[in-house]
């Protein structure tokens, strides 16, 4: 399957982090992601397919790299002759306390072969963002601010590094606000700390979440740590405008 890709010239978005990054959002929205030959996903067993959302039983499941993609194509930032391919390396419930993402660790290692994979598909190919969501599963271990400044601000540095890309625009983004009002205490010092390491690696944004609902609060399910489809839609966006105001200010520095 991959031979097939080897004449493509992809611009390729790294998503990675657990279960909001990976998708976990329900519900109807108002227009649908339709799905299309421009943009692809790079699953974690290595197969390419074309983007779309899940379908889970009876139910669409959606993440915000779809949303994200659209924004990119609409923005004018795929040159005619491009596609984009998403890198989906994002697993649920997964946290760099559990031994997940650490630089030694399996999540990591095998999102760094995607990446190499993705490259060596075309020499043309390029990295242009690397999506994160994560950390509810480190604050419900209580991991301190520093402990995940630390490994965070690590794997960052290290895909630049290795991927030789010290410029590569870095988001990351807050949990949704349900759950985290009812977690204040243990959210604090993870959300801090992302938040921190957005400005210190040298091309990051930070995304707020505010007045994006949760499962619970948008169906009803209990389900409060997971952000809606509708939300996901939305926080897509966020990650694009991030993402758009990273090359700005680049762009004006460069100036």
């Amino acid at each position: 399957m991959l031979k097939a890709f080897c004449d493509e010239q992809f611009d390729i978005v790294i998503q990675a982090g657990q279960s909001n990054s990976d998708g976990t959002g329900f519900g109807d929205v108002e227009q649908p992601y339709i799905p299309n030959e421009t943009v692809w996903y790079l699953n974690p067993d290595f197969t390419i397919s074309m983007a779309a959302e899940k379908v889970n039983g009876n139910f669409i499941q959606s993440n915000f790299s779809l949303s994200f993609a659209d924004e990119y194509l609409r923005g004018g930032f795929l040159q005619e002759d491009r596609k984009l391919l998403i890198l989906r390396a994002a697993v649920g419930g997964t946290s760099f306390s559990e031994h997940h993402w650490g630089l030694d660790d399996p999540l990591y290692i095998r999102m760094k072969q995607m990446i190499h994979t993705a490259l060596e598909l075309n020499e043309r190919n390029r990295l242009v963002a690397l999506l994160w969501h994560q950390g509810e599963n480190d604050a419900a271990s209580n991991v301190s601010y520093e402990t995940h400044y630390n490994n965070l601000l690590a794997l960052v540095n290290d895909v630049k590094t290795v991927f030789q890309c010290p410029d590569l625009p870095f988001v990351a983004g807050d949990f949704a606000q349900d759950w985290k009002g009812s977690n204040l205490e243990i959210c604090k010092p993870v959300i801090d700390a992302v938040r921190d390491v957005c400005a210190a690696c040298g091309s990051g944004a930070f995304v707020d979440t505010y007045g994006l609902q949760s499962n619970d609060q948008k169906l009803g399910t209990g389900d409060t740590i997971h952000f809606c489809r509708e939300a996901l839609y939305a926080l897509g966006q966020r990650y694009f405008n991030a993402f758009k105001g990273i090359l700005s200010e680049k762009n004006g520095r460069a100036n």
